[in-house]
């Protein structure tokens, strides 16, 4: 009988596990691309609820984690600008300052994590910019906490943080144009070494036009100040298939030597084994 009360006591708590009630603070996840860069922000949403938000909730001149529950997190697939300061390729935390006039803003790269940090390290605080409140009009007020990404250009956008009456907004620019350039000076100025190298060995692996393999490869290799013993490796190969012992086994000598340099014994291996082979050791 013990046993049978024990069970029914274990399926009603079971039971009582599952239910589920709504979170005050619902999690919401934000991608937005700008130009060539991959915006992503991840927070919790909390709601003013009756109660006076900013010098009320949030202590004009305290830190704010920007949200609730865990931090509120950015990341940047590019580089970016931010106050004019360089911000790399990453996630960060996003902590607040908020005064009446204006937000102190902060991109922290410990992220993980919920609230603020016990102690604040400045050493950690990748980007820092002040930014102006604006406003809302008379009698409009945002009920809930909402971040944005805003004014999307080619070159940059805004994040926007607005809650109670209060709206600001953080600008940041992204690379496009320096992307962009990079890319053109590339395709217009024709493939470049490793362009040749990587179409040389597809041909070659995949049994195709071994005579354009070769042609691409030997391209490849003049166009390197130092090729490595793979490369050179490969380039052996390739020359072997298309009927050129002579280049093979000279290729396969630059590549047994630089591999004796660097102590990589596979590829000292592999090249003494096709020196042999073809006739030359």
């Amino acid at each position: 009988m013990k046993k049978l009360l024990l069970l029914c006591f274990l399926a009603v708590v079971s039971v009582e596990a599952q239910i589920k009630t709504p979170d005050l603070s619902p999690f919401s996840k934000l991608e937005q691309a700008v130009g060539l860069t991959d915006v992503t922000v991840e927070y919790s949403r909390p709601s003013m609820r009756g109660r006076t938000i900013f010098g009320g909730l949030e202590e004009y001149g305290k830190i704010w984690r920007t949200g609730a529950n865990a931090r509120t997190k950015i990341s940047f697939s590019n580089d970016v600008t931010v106050g004019e300061q360089e911000l790399k390729a990453g996630t960060y935390a996003i902590f607040t300052k908020p005064m009446p006039d204006t937000w102190e803003v902060y991109f922290y790269t410990e992220h993980q994590g919920g609230g603020t940090p016990q102690k604040w390290d400045d050493s950690k605080v990748a980007a820092k910019t002040s930014v102006d409140v604006i406003k809302m009009p008379e009698g409009i007020k945002i009920e809930t906490f909402t971040i944005t990404i805003d004014d999307i250009t080619s070159n940059g956008a805004v994040i926007g943080m607005m809650w109670d009456n209060v709206y600001v907004g953080v600008p940041f620019t992204v690379p496009t144009d320096k992307t962009v350039a990079a890319n053109i000076d590339k395709v217009m100025g024709g493939p470049d070494a490793m362009d040749y190298y990587t179409a040389a060995t597809y041909y070659f692996n995949e049994g195709k036009d071994i005579a354009k393999a070769q042609e691409w490869v030997n391209k490849a290799i003049s166009m390197m100040d130092e090729p490595r013993f793979w490369q050179l490796r490969q380039q052996s190969l390739i020359l072997a298939r298309a009927g050129d012992k002579k280049g093979a086994i000279a290729a396969a000598k630059k590549s047994l030597k630089a591999a004796q340099e660097a102590n990589y014994e596979p590829y000292i291996k592999m090249n003494t084994e096709s020196l042999k082979e073809w006739g030359a050791m």
